[in-house]
């Protein structure tokens, strides 16, 4: 089981992932207006770009932005839930041994402390997500079935991981599952709202060049739209 979900199954998660964030890429370019979007953005260049990355960066800097502030509970637990998410995969120790073994090459580990730091942070920010959009009117009415199982695809990773790691309970079985849910997100993130992962950075930066060449962004110093 263990070749197999390391094996064939791996490369079919990471093969979904890759290409499918690609088609996510062309898809979303495509769709874009001639009249409204690419052929204005193709004038005054220089102030779109600065426009976008002005959209970019101010949204991913805490409390960067005028919405980020208003909402500073919210804005807390969505930044410790996401820099967990992409933090801790990339720099544990365990993965780049793995890396290392496979492809010859790793990237700097983070000391175990730190991963543990980070994994139950973001397993602590996801639960009190959950709790918000059952707990508030106005996210509850707009939260789906969906919505839950896609929060729990991204924490089961990392909460098989931790388990498996500190050996508690059957270390076989929480490996497995580790590996198995990881490349189940893998194969979500281009086929669901995880999408975001990517199209995030593409709609900030069509907003941004928006409000920077046709919405008075020329004429000053812009907001971090």
């Amino acid at each position: 089981m263990y070749e197999f979900v390391t094996g064939p199954l791996a490369w079919i998660a990471f093969s979904v992932f890759f290409f499918g964030l690609i088609w996510r890429f062309v898809w979303y370019i495509r769709g874009l207006n001639w009249q409204l979007d690419r052929v204005s953005y193709g004038h005054h260049t220089g102030y779109g770009v600065k426009g976008a990355a002005r959209s970019i960066v101010s949204w991913l800097i805490p409390y960067g932005t005028h919405s980020w502030r208003f909402y500073s509970g919210f804005t807390l637990l969505v930044f410790v839930f996401h820099i967990g998410i992409i933090i801790t995969p990339i720099f544990l120790l365990g993965h780049n041994l793995l890396l290392e073994e496979r492809w010859g090459f790793r990237l700097p580990a983070l000391p175990d402390p730190v991963a543990d730091t980070l994994t139950v942070a973001m397993m602590i920010a996801a639960l009190f997500i959950m709790l918000r959009r059952i707990a508030l009117p106005e996210v509850r009415i707009l939260t789906t079935f969906y919505d839950i199982a896609l929060l729990l695809i991204v924490v089961t990773p990392f909460f098989t991981g931790f388990l498996a790691y500190h050996q508690i309970g059957d270390y076989s079985f929480w490996l497995i599952a580790h590996i198995l849910s990881g490349e189940i997100m893998l194969i979500a993130v281009p086929l669901t709202k995880l999408s975001h992962a990517l199209l995030f950075f593409l709609s900030r930066a069509q907003i941004g060049m928006d409000y920077g060449i046709k919405r008075g962004g020329m004429k000053s110093q812009g907001l971090p739209w």
